[in-house]
């Protein structure tokens, strides 16, 4: 078991806040290390279905010395040429692997589907895609955009489709805690573009 806190960069948004964090005091910490690495596998196998370069995809869990369970995780990628509505289905697809993985284990509560949503993915594609030029909704669809509630649909839809390879990298990530871009290409038989991220 990690005890070591991550780097504090990696406990913050693209904004430079805080990731909120929500208690999950019902999980071990085994059961919620092995959610969030299906939330990092939900992210990285729909990016690379999705034709992004990945570079690396990583679980991280730690347990503070007052008991207390925290984990998160990162997910890089290049998206150069993805169209702006893969790229938000792909930032959409984290939370909702998570939650599959907690019904198809019996976890599922609806506190812990609550634990799940992940504010700061959607944020991210909202702030990603205004700088390309598109609109993205929080709960509607702006003139000429779409809302994230329509993004989450057509994620869940190929979450479905890609669940046994995002099952498979989930299982080795939590296994590895960190794996590469060409390694859960090897996994999944997809193929990881070259795009020129850096390894």
């Amino acid at each position: 078991m990690n005890s070591t806190m991550p780097q504090p960069e990696h406990l913050l948004d693209h904004r430079g806040e805080p990731r909120p964090t929500v208690p999950m005091p019902t999980l071990t910490y085994e059961q919620a290390r092995l959610g969030l690495a299906f939330h990092e596998a939900g992210h990285a196998v729909l990016s690379m279905a999705y034709g992004m370069q990945v570079i690396d995809s990583q679980v991280i869990a730690w347990q503070a010395d007052n008991g207390t369970i925290s984990v998160t995780g990162n997910t890089r990628h290049v998206a150069a040429g993805v169209s702006p509505w893969r790229y938000a289905a792909q930032s959409a697809a984290g939370e909702l692997a998570h939650v599959r993985h907690l019904k198809q284990t019996e976890l599922w509560t609806p506190e812990l589907e609550a634990g799940c949503v992940s504010l700061h993915d959607r944020e991210l594609a909202i702030d990603v895609l205004a700088q390309f030029g598109y609109l993205l909704g929080r709960g509607h669809a702006p003139l000429g955009g779409k809302s994230w509630p329509h993004i989450q649909r057509v994620a869940d839809r190929t979450v479905a489709l890609l669940w046994p390879y995002i099952t498979t990298v989930a299982l080795a990530m939590d296994q590895r805690t960190k794996l590469t871009g060409d390694e859960i290409a090897d996994l999944t038989g997809l193929t990881n573009p070259d795009l020129g991220g850096a390894a």
